[in-house]
């Protein structure tokens, strides 16, 4: 049980503002009194839910359930020489830290949305800054120099000198991270949070400094950098985003290149001066992604025939298969699944290869950075509901589907023990993506999509202590070696609430349909029947 002197109530949230003038001393105070309050977090949602306010809401304005997942948000915040900085991956001492107990580029996310929303953005802006500060470090991973646009996957505070209490940050660009992967995501989601900070403070400043405009150039030009590729979408190794470990995501992960079509449209917005020396060539490549994505990516029931029925080894500018991908590799469960209202952008595109499974991420970040236009983001959400048992079941939301099992995932995964069928990244239920299905719901007009999910989620979520995802065919059970208090569960859960009490927040999130991008017209091959 936490004790009541440790509880930071939400009237008193403004004293998060911490005074900028650093006093060694107290910050020690601090520090102890965060360790305390980690250690003893496992009992929060049952102090809050029973003793903490006599079995009432804390706030009249906000249920039980809110006011555990405020009290466990505050709980994670991480100070450095004085300042919030960012919230930890997770507070749950039941389990070894490994990494849970460094700031993840793409966890905060969720966190910052539910700052920026409850009026609090001063920890929003200190991520930033320091983010952009550490991105100018030189990474090297076995003697290999990452290039200088690369963001840190995750940082922490380390105390370098206790007799003198000097703090630095530790970053991870990947080199230390499990499977050595650097995190491309990272930069897509910086860009994409600035974008939200200047649209919640109406303020341009930030973004307008040295340090932030340097950063977007720095992250633009090794986005835009030429190479070999053919298309206009981003090649990648596996496990580099969310899905962090070995998934068969390698090359064209439509999350990648969802969040890469949304962070160009933000720096659109956000960029200045030199940095409009990139405009022309972001412009181009929007066009083109946007054009390949929904050339390419987009199935729905009358696509699926298509593929069923094209023809192979074509050889001409005009060809329609022109991945030469073999019907005979279409997956049997995908005919079934495919509902004859709805559609989705598939998982992955390459030579000879189409990934048919359902990503959340990439198709929720397709609908709020518009691209998607209007009658696929509707269809993606009939799609949604069609098929709520598989997508939805009893805890949202699921990563992907289908899982994996048996030969195919010994082969794709190297016989991952964490990513066994239904569980973890593959087929797993991961209460963080709420705050998406509320956000294009709230988008679409459909606010009624993201309440029943909430409901639902609201039912468990708390009195199993905010676990990072659940298992199983319906997301029934508690991961297996899921982390109690996991930051971005909670924060998710926050921000889904606040979208649909205020739906006007979704301007933070949301970008508009830009009428300037057009999409060229499809020509079919000769030999298509």
């Amino acid at each position: 049980m936490v004790n009541a002197s440790f509880a930071i109530p939400v009237s008193e949230f403004a004293e998060l503002k911490i005074d900028t003038n650093y006093d060694s001393s107290n910050l020690e105070q601090k520090t102890k009194l965060r360790h305390i309050e980690r250690h003893k977090s496992c009992g929060v949602s049952k102090a809050i839910l029973s003793d903490g306010c006599g079995g009432q809401a804390c706030h009249p304005n906000q249920t039980l359930e809110e006011d555990a997942a405020w009290e466990a948000l505050k709980k994670s915040i991480v100070y450095f020489r004085g300042k919030p900085v960012g919230t930890v991956a997770a507070i749950d001492k039941s389990q070894g830290e490994l990494n849970y107990d460094q700031v993840f580029m793409r966890d905060f996310v969720p966190s910052a949305l539910a700052f920026l929303m409850k009026g609090e953005p001063l920890i929003v802006k200190n991520f930033l800054v320091e983010t952009a500060r550490l991105q100018s470090r030189e990474k090297t991973v076995d003697l290999f120099k990452l290039g200088q646009g690369v963001m840190p996957a995750s940082f922490k505070v380390h105390h370098s000198d206790p007799t003198k209490k000097t703090e630095i940050l530790l970053a991870d660009f990947g080199e230390i991270a499990i499977g050595r992967v650097a995190p491309v995501d990272s930069g897509l989601w910086w860009i994409f949070l600035l974008n939200a900070y200047t649209s919640y403070t109406v303020d341009k400043s930030l973004a307008d400094t040295p340090d932030c405009q340097n950063a977007m150039c720095l992250i633009l030009k090794l986005w835009l950098s030429e190479g070999f590729d053919t298309s206009p979408a981003l090649l990648c190794a596996d496990g580099c985003s969310m899905i962090d470990r070995r998934m068969g995501i390698y090359g064209y992960p439509i999350e990648i290149q969802a969040l890469f079509f949304m962070a160009l449209r933000c720096a659109l917005i956000l960029l200045k001066g030199s940095g409009n020396d990139f405009v022309s060539q972001i412009l181009k490549r929007i066009k083109a992604l946007r054009y390949h994505l929904h050339s390419y990516y987009w199935l729905d029931f009358q696509r699926l025939n298509d593929i069923y029925r094209y023809k192979t080894e074509e050889y001409s500018e005009t060809a329609l298969n022109k991945f030469n991908v073999i019907p005979e590799s279409i997956p049997d469960w995908i005919f079934d699944f495919m509902p004859s209202r709805g559609g989705y952008f598939i998982g992955n595109v390459s030579p000879a290869r189409m990934d048919f499974r359902w990503f959340c991420l990439g198709n929720f970040i397709a609908i709020l950075s518009s691209l998607a236009t209007g009658e696929q983001a509707e269809a993606i959400l009939d799609l949604v509901e069609g098929r709520w048992e598989e997508l939805i079941g009893q805890m949202p939301l699921k990563i992907c589907y289908p899982a994996m099992e048996n030969q195919e995932w010994q082969i794709v995964t190297g016989c991952d023990p964490k990513n066994t069928r239904w569980s973890y990244h593959n087929g797993g239920s991961w209460p963080v993506l709420l705050w998406l299905l509320v956000a294009v719901s709230v988008k679409l007009g459909r606010p009624h999509i993201g309440r029943n999910a909430l409901e639902l989620m609201e039912q468990r979520l708390a009195k199993d202590d905010f676990p990072e995802y659940y298992d199983g065919r319906a997301g029934r059970y508690v991961g297996k070696q899921a982390r109690k208090f996991q930051t971005w569960s909670v924060a998710g859960y926050l921000v889904a609430k606040m979208l649909l009490d205020d739906p006007t927040k979704i301007g933070i999130v949301s970008l508009p349909e830009d009428g300037h991008i057009r999409e060229p017209v499809l020509k079919r091959s000769n030999s298509f029947p």
